[in-house]
């Protein structure tokens, strides 16, 4: 499982004019990649996912693959809160040569810890990907609790979970329970450290779309035991991360990625572009980490 470690891109996807902008995509994973970040996840809720068609989902992930395939691990989004969409998403992940599926919890249909079981179940059974539980209560409006999380990890390609509940009893609680290695991997920047120190061994991160380097270094400054280096990252980030969630994501982070030129800022509906307020604190956050001039 050590594959699964480090900082781990929850990538924006570029749009040029209302469309997936695939070259602009392929030569940010290849930026990524180049910065020494430890693996890239397309179409998650940063990816913009809920507004991709489905060919555009499948899209991505392939674009993905072809710039990424045995350099980092890819690790596709491909949830839905209809359980016959995310079989059929995970197939594709698994056919365009991804290494693991992202999967959130259903959304808005707020299912039962037994629906939740059974659907993830139902995804593990019908593909071959590792796969990793999405836990998000802020977006999902439904929290996956540690006794079903241990249930699903009997299953043998049920390998971990991306924890954005920021609940840092969480991951120890979660690890005490599992009896099998279990890849708990933090979907929160600003408490991706501390995770590390309860038992997680990485982060799928929104900052590193514009921090690669940085984020990748502080995860390898923990994994070689190197605390204080560590830390003077966390601290030199933490503005950033602010700024990244000033509003709705990933308006900030793709405001960010415009700044550096690696995307354009373009979003879409609903979610808008954000305000003049946001865009200061964006930049005046970048400008401080020494991320833009």
């Amino acid at each position: 499982m050590a594959i699964f470690q480090g900082s781990i891109t929850a990538l924006i996807t570029p749009f040029k004019d209302g469309k997936v902008d695939e070259k602009g995509f392929q030569d940010f994973v290849a930026w990524q990649i180049a910065e020494g970040i430890d693996g890239v996840v397309p179409c998650g809720t940063t990816g913009e996912s809920p507004t991709l068609s489905h060919a555009e989902h499948k899209r991505v992930v392939e674009l993905c693959v072809e710039v990424a395939k045995g350099k980092v691990p890819v690790i596709a989004g491909t949830g839905s809160n209809s359980t016959d969409e995310a079989i059929d998403l995970t197939q594709h992940a698994e056919q365009a040569g991804a290494d693991a599926a992202l999967i959130v919890l259903p959304y808005y249909n707020k299912p039962t810890p037994e629906g939740q079981y059974q659907h993830f179940k139902a995804i593990h059974d019908a593909t071959n990907l590792p796969i990793f539980i999405y836990n998000v209560p802020p977006r999902s409006a439904v929290d996956m609790n540690v006794d079903t999380m241990a249930r699903l990890a009997k299953l043998p390609r049920i390998v971990g979970v991306k924890d954005a509940t920021a609940d840092l009893c969480r991951p120890i609680r979660t690890k005490l329970a599992i009896d099998k290695e279990f890849c708990m991997l933090s979907g929160e920047d600003g408490t991706a450290l501390p995770f590390l120190a309860q038992g997680g061994v990485g982060c799928i991160s929104v900052t590193s779309n514009v921090a690669p380097r940085l984020t990748a270094e502080m995860h390898r400054a923990w994994r070689a035991g190197d605390l204080k280096t560590a830390m003077q990252i966390n601290e030199r980030l933490m503005p950033v991360t602010d700024a990244m969630f000033c509003e709705t994501s990933p308006g900030p982070v793709k405001y960010a990625a415009s700044l550096l030129g690696r995307s354009s800022a373009e979003l879409r509906l609903p979610l808008a572009p954000i305000a003049e307020t946001s865009r200061q604190k964006v930049k005046a956050a970048m400008t401080k980490a020494g991320l833009v001039n």
